[in-house]
């Protein structure tokens, strides 16, 4: 990463997850951080880390991987990452009592920045998905500004679309980005721009679907056990069986040898 580029310092501790640092933290920590970055308008990039990010960042170490692993906050969305960490712990480190969801991470950041005065930016989703979004923040969080959104569209910018967006992402003003694109491409096009914004970044994934009301959360009985993924697998299993069938076993087996200290290391340690 450029290190001339105004990028805030992360002090937490983070734990190798198949080979990507993820950042012992909580949702306590995580908002404070963005928030004082937003405020100084430093970059930080920021990235909520599943089973299926990891086990991609594993297999795809030159892309995907590499990208994470330049983010200087990583933090464990899933509760498969949580119970990883808390296994692969380092003597005197304590034990994570939560996980940093995406979704819920996002809610604290928008109440925060509605209190302190700090505009937000949607980037990704549909132009329908971003209305109601900005209708049901706006209506839980009455002071919170949003200085833009953008819908992209589903196809990769030319090199002018690309420039545009972010021109009009600096000109609003906007003291965090929220990106929601989808696993991996969120990630690559937050490391893409992470030089060109001074303020968070943040890919939440589903998030601006479910603040909008299209996609329900699952129970938090699944979410405490850690079957998310479960739920919403029986709702869209067409779109969603590749990531769950397939990396959620990669992911248990990589898990494993990493225990055993067998895994072979695809990314250097970060």
């Amino acid at each position: 990463m450029n290190t001339v580029t105004k990028t805030l310092v992360v002090s937490a501790s983070k734990t190798s997850v198949l080979g990507i640092g993820v950042n012992r933290t909580t949702y306590q920590e995580s908002t404070e951080l963005i928030i004082q970055s937003a405020k100084n308008r430093k970059s930080l990039p920021v990235a909520a880390v599943n089973v299926h990010s990891l086990t991609e960042a594993y297999l795809d170490a030159n892309g995907h991987g590499y990208r994470v692993k330049q983010f200087p906050l990583v933090v464990p969305d899933g509760q498969p990452v949580r119970w990883a960490m808390n296994l692969l712990r380092k003597p005197g480190q304590k034990s994570l009592q939560d996980r940093v969801r995406g979704p819920e991470l996002m809610l604290r950041l928008c109440k925060r920045a509605a209190e302190e005065g700090i505009s937000i930016f949607f980037y990704g989703s549909t132009k329908s998905v971003l209305r109601n979004l900005r209708i049901n923040l706006t209506k839980q969080f009455p002071n919170l500004i949003v200085a833009g959104a953008i819908s992209p569209p589903f196809r990769t910018l030319s090199p002018e679309e690309d420039a545009e967006h972010i021109r009009q992402i600096s000109q609003s003003g906007a003291g965090i980005v929220f990106v929601s694109l989808g696993c991996p491409k969120q990630e690559k096009w937050a490391f893409e721009h992470r030089d060109k914004l001074d303020c968070p970044i943040l890919c939440v994934g589903a998030a601006f679907d479910m603040h909008a009301g299209n996609l329900p959360e699952a129970p938090i009985l699944m979410q405490d056990l850690g079957l998310e993924w479960l739920y919403r697998f029986v709702r869209e299993p067409v779109r969603l069986w590749k990531r769950y069938m397939l990396f959620n076993p990669i992911y248990v087996i990589l898990l494993c040898l990493q225990l055993m200290k067998l895994l072979p290391l695809r990314n250097p340690e970060y």
